[in-house]
C-alpha cells in the first residue's frame, strides 16, 4: 500500500548552511537554512512483505509496551530508560547502553519542540566523534572508538496514535552519497553537526502507519563501523481527516557499545 506525503528537503548551496536552535536566547526559536519542499510516494510497512529491519535498513518497528504513564517530573526516567536498555540490549546486541537525551516534540505552533520537517540525519562523523567525546570525556572517547560503538535514537508516539506528521525514513539502499550535505548545528551553548539530504527521485520512504504509544521505531544515526545512517524527517500527511488529535512524540537517543 503507498501513501502520499510533502516534505522537505535540504538544498545544494556552495556554503556550509546551519541550524540555530533557540536562536537569539529564545527557547524554540528555530533559524533553518533553505528547505525544499516535495511531494514523496510512501510504502506503508504495515501493509508489506519488505518490511524494513534495523540491520539492513538501519530502521525498525517494533512493539515495546512501557509502564511509563506520565512524562512528568523525574521518576519516570529511570523506568523508561531501563527498558529501552533492555530492549537495545537483546535486539542489537549491545554490551552497554549511555542514555543522554530524551526530546518530547508536539505539532503544535507554541511548543518548544516541534517536530523536525527536515529530511536528516542526526550526526555526520565529525559530529559523532565530537558528540562521543563530549559525552565521555576524550581518554574514555577514544577507548571507545577502538571498538564498535553507534548512536541509536528511539522513537515513540505518547499518549494518543499517530494521526498527522507521522515519522518517515529513507532506506538508505536509495540514497546516493552525492545527496547528502553537511549542516551546522548551533546552540546557544555548544555546536554540533549534521547531515542533511537533498531531493533525488530514487529515493525509497517508508513509514508505519497508525503508530500508538506501543510501538517505537528503532533507528541508527551513527555507525563507526559502516552501518548508513538513515535519513528521516516528519511527513506532512494526515491518516483520518475526522481526528483531530495533537501529534506528540518522545524521542531517545542512546550511544550503543556492541
Amino acid at each position: 500500500m503507498t501513501r502520499t506525503a510533502t516534505v522537505n528537503y535540504h538544498v545544494h548551496k556552495p556554503y556550509r548552511q546551519a541550524f540555530e536552535l533557540d536562536a537569539g536566547g529564545i527557547a524554540g526559536n528555530l533559524v533553518s537554512p533553505e528547505l525544499g519542499t516535495t511531494s514523496v510516494t510512501l510504502v506503508d510497512n504495515r501493509a508489506t512483505t519488505n518490511t524494513v529491519k534495523f540491520a539492513s535498513d538501519s530502521v525498525e518497528f517494533v512493539a515495546l509496551i512501557t509502564q511509563v504513564q506520565h512524562l512528568s517530573g523525574a521518576a519516570w526516567k529511570p523506568i523508561y530508560d531501563a527498558e529501552l536498555t533492555a530492549m537495545l540490549s537483546d535486539r542489537l546486541g549491545a554490551r552497554e547502553v549511555l542514555v543522554f537525551d530524551h526530546t518530547v516534540r508536539k505539532d503544535d505552533p507554541s511548543a518548544t519542540r516541534k517536530p523536525a520537517r527536515n529530511v536528516h540525519s542526526d550526526y555526520s562523523k565529525d559530529g559523532a566523534e565530537q558528540r562521543l567525546a563530549d559525552l565521555l570525556g576524550a581518554e574514555v572517547a577514544a577507548e571507545w572508538a577502538q571498538g564498535h560503538y553507534a548512536f541509536v535514537n528511539v522513537w515513540r508516539p505518547i499518549e494518543h496514535p499517530i494521526n498527522s506528521a507521522p515519522l518517515g525514513f529513507v532506506r538508505p539502499s536509495s540514497v546516493d552519497p552525492s545527496d547528502w550535505i553537511l549542516l551546522d548545528l548551533i546552540y546557544p551553548d555548544r555546536k554540533g553537526q549534521i547531515m542533511g539530504l537533498v531531493e533525488n527521485p530514487k529515493h525509497s520512504w517508508v513509514y508505519q502507519s497508525k503508530m500508538t504509544p506501543d510501538e517505537v521505531a528503532i533507528f541508527n544515526i551513527y555507525d563507526n563501523q559502516g552501518l548508513p545512517s538513515v535519513a528521516h524527517s516528519a511527513l506532512d500527511m494526515v491518516e483520518d481527516p475526522r481526528i483531530s488529535t495533537i501529534r506528540k512524540s518522545i524521542e531517545s537517543r542512546r550511544l550503543v557499545r556492541y
